[in-house]
């Protein structure tokens, strides 16, 4: 509906005012705006503010004069309609955040989704005129006189091969059809092309290893990348054309027939040798190990139904996969630079079969699991004293859980989940070493030590320790969604998320965006915390490659009106620290901070409170309490270390080949099952999570069986 610039709100549909000037329109109105699991969806009312480029939005329109409840940056945003319903669009800001909307109909959708890409193209085309590229370095190989490049033939020049090219290429789009001597002489200027190509590849390994232009230069190993990529396509572009040929001379092609994407031609001796299965070629299925062979049996009769842990058959978790290896990345750059030649900027990754040896020896399940490796500071937020010191907790924790997931200094890339699979442990903490319920704030300026707990914790009876349990499952394959549970029932609390991993190729790093969100429940204060998680960066991939956390994420306690905004920063591209963070506890209500936060989420922490004390948390210090996991030999089939003991073996003893053919066959086993499904229609049946709206929930949490408290 499209009325005037007051307009009156109706609380069961949408309201849009619209200010006639030009394409730049201002729109404001209601919208229905997805929250978290337990609140759904709320009105609200959003402002478009076109001269600003920003999306914000606020409680009702009463309320427009005040600070909006949140605020995006459109500049390099990405506004998408959804493909469940007619109604629902994102709003994607290049932060990392997002908005999920809902509108009355697709005609107010369509509105909204036009008037927002409008301004976001308006601003980001802004900052690029405001802010050109850097000019690229100017180093030419051919240009010096010592450059073993330059001693080329002047047949071997790059534009008199492309004038040639382009000219005779002319020449053939003038005919009708194809003829044979054509395709000869393009398959001669490709093999020419070809032959450059291994030159200059042959010519940039020549140079030394360190100075001021080497191999390992970061440019030069892209420019390796790029022109295997572009002489791939040529190539399998050449394959299509002789298709083309063969079914004009034979007639039509034969029913059935299908165009299969070329193995690389450009030899690549022993490139996959270590494991990097071949992307895009097509090969007999190989027998499957005996192993996997008995999961895909199992898995035809295996039981969906939930299963009780019994704790006593769990232990304390012995296993210990360092991931400290840089020999593997090192011998393998041929393969990395194969991969990278086959993908695209931006390019999701998700389909993408990624090399054995970059793999962690763990899966990505059993990752998340490292959240809860500091259970003393997940429980001890239920022991604040006050609401703010609660949420001031909480955001120690959640800054204190990132570190422990990395395993080594080198970034390697954990197990992609199959679907079905789950992972089970807890951890048993010592009452006494659980922060009481004094405020944080009221400490003495020091630095938290926490004192190592793995001594202490046998001596310790069940009855005299909290137990957290925790349960992971890979709810969905397409896409790659997991579902994750924690609980303490003795404190009454528990953690409950979701998350959509999303991977991107940008160049020289690679992106994992980490959508869903989390919902930590304390049931004696009838609380309800909601955050997200911050996107990773896996960069250098050509050299060394390292983790980093980007973007900015917020935790809300809608009840006590008490939030958290915490941005992880990337660093800047000259100078700056690494891993930075910083962060701010509000009071929604009077708008004040109460507690600012800085430092590094891998190292030093300091928390300066609103009276102006400080408190630093150095997490190089901080005791991580090992995790209780069955043996391999009573977990079910599925659970990730038994799923992928194989795996994990093979690539312990160093043995590539092995882990690259284990692996492959549960990929194959998934596909197939996959398939077989899709043809009887079978529906999918997860085992301990349950989709509601677009979450996941576990299936028995414990605000279905304890009722929180009343409000305060």
């Amino acid at each position: 509906m499209l009325q005037g610039n007051k307009p009156s709100f109706h609380p069961c549909s949408e309201h849009l005012s619209w200010k006639k000037s030009d394409h730049m329109e201002s729109v404001n109105g209601y919208l229905m705006k997805y929250t978290n699991l337990v609140t759904g969806w709320q009105y609200r009312f959003f402002v478009l503010n076109n001269e600003a480029g920003l999306l914000e939005y606020f409680v009702n329109e009463q309320s427009r004069n005040q600070k909006p409840r949140g605020t995006l940056q459109l500049a390099g945003a990405v506004i998408s309609p959804s493909d469940e319903d007619s109604h629902t669009f994102t709003v994607n800001a290049a932060s990392g955040e997002q908005y999920k909307l809902r509108a009355t109909d697709a005609k107010e959708r369509q509105h909204w989704v036009s008037r927002l890409q409008i301004c976001t193209q308006h601003h980001t085309e802004a900052i690029g005129k405001n802010n050109p590229p850097l000019k690229s370095r100017s180093f030419s190989l051919a240009s010096s006189g010592n450059s073993p490049i330059s001693q080329r033939r002047p047949s071997q020049n790059a534009m008199s091969f492309f004038n040639v090219g382009h000219s005779k290429l002319q020449s053939v789009n003038k005919r009708a059809h194809l003829h044979p001597d054509h395709l000869v002489e393009v398959r001669e200027m490709m093999s020419h092309a070809e032959g450059q190509q291994r030159d200059l590849i042959r010519r940039i390994e020549c140079l030394p290893a360190s100075g001021l232009l080497s191999s390992l230069d970061q440019d030069l190993l892209m420019l390796k990348a790029t022109s295997m990529a572009t002489m791939n396509c040529l190539n399998d572009c050449f394959h299509i054309l002789q298709l083309q040929h063969a079914s004009h001379q034979k007639g039509a092609l034969p029913s059935g027939t299908t165009i299969e994407w070329l193995e690389p031609k450009i030899p690549l001796s022993n490139h996959y040798k270590n494991g990097a299965e071949q992307p895009f070629a097509t090969e007999p299925s190989k027998p499957m190990a005996a192993p996997e062979a008995q999961c895909v049996a199992e898995s035809g009769v295996l039981a969906r139904e939930p299963e009780d842990i019994n704790a006593d058959d769990e232990v304390e978790d012995t296993c210990d996969n360092k991931e400290d290896d840089l020999g593997a990345v090192e011998e393998q750059r041929s393969v990395i630079l194969h991969l990278l030649s086959q993908l695209k900027l931006g390019m999701d990754l998700t389909r993408v079969v990624l090399p054995t040896f970059i793999l962690e020896k763990r899966s990505l399940l059993e990752m998340y699991a490292d959240f809860m490796s500091h259970p003393d500071l997940f429980i001890g937020i239920t022991n604040g004293a006050t609401p703010e010191d609660r949420m001031i907790r909480f955001v120690e924790y959640y800054l204190t859980s990132f570190h422990e997931g990395r395993k080594g200094a080198i970034a390697k890339k954990p197990y992609n989940p199959i679907i079905g699979e789950t992972f089970h442990c807890s951890w048993r903490m010592p009452k006494s070493e659980v922060a009481s319920g004094v405020s944080g704030s009221s400490s003495t300026p020091a630095i938290t030590n926490h004192a190592p707990l793995l001594e202490e914790a046998p001596t310790q009876g069940v009855s005299d320790c909290y137990t957290v349990r925790f349960v992971a499952e890979q709810v969905s394959h397409h896409p790659p969604v997991s579902g994750f549970y924690a609980e303490c029932a003795e404190r009454k609390m528990c953690v409950n998320a979701h998350v959509w991993t999303k991977s991107k190729f940008l160049g020289m790093s690679i992106g994992v965006t980490m959508v869903g969100e989390g919902v930590l429940c304390l049931l004696e204060h009838g609380e309800e915390y909601t955050f997200s998680l911050p996107c990773a960066y896996a960069r250098s991939i050509l050299t060394v490659p390292w983790v980093e956390l980007g973007g900015k994420v917020s935790v809300n306690c809608a009840k006590t009106g008490y939030s958290a905004s915490i941005t992880f920063h990337t660093k800047p591209f000259y100078g700056g620290k690494l891993h930075r963070v910083t962060a701010e506890v509000k009071y929604n209500l009077t708008n004040t901070v109460v507690c600012r936060v800085q430092g590094e989420w891998n190292s030093v922490l300091e928390f300066t409170y609103s009276n102006g004390e400080t408190k630093f948390v150095d997490l190089a210090k901080l005791a991580v309490t090992k995790k209780r996991v069955r043996p391999l030999e009573k977990q079910d089939p599925f659970e990730s270390r038994r799923l992928w003991k194989n795996v994990t073996d093979s690539l312990r003893e160093s043995e590539i080949d092995k882990a690259t053919e284990h692996k492959r066959s549960l990929e194959e086993r998934q596909r197939t099952e996959e398939r077989l499904r899709t043809e009887t229609g079978t529906p999918w049946k997860t085992k301990y999570f349950i989709k509601e709206g677009d979450g996941w929930v576990y299936h028995k949490p414990l605000w279905k069986g304890i009722p929180s408290q009343p409000a305060e």
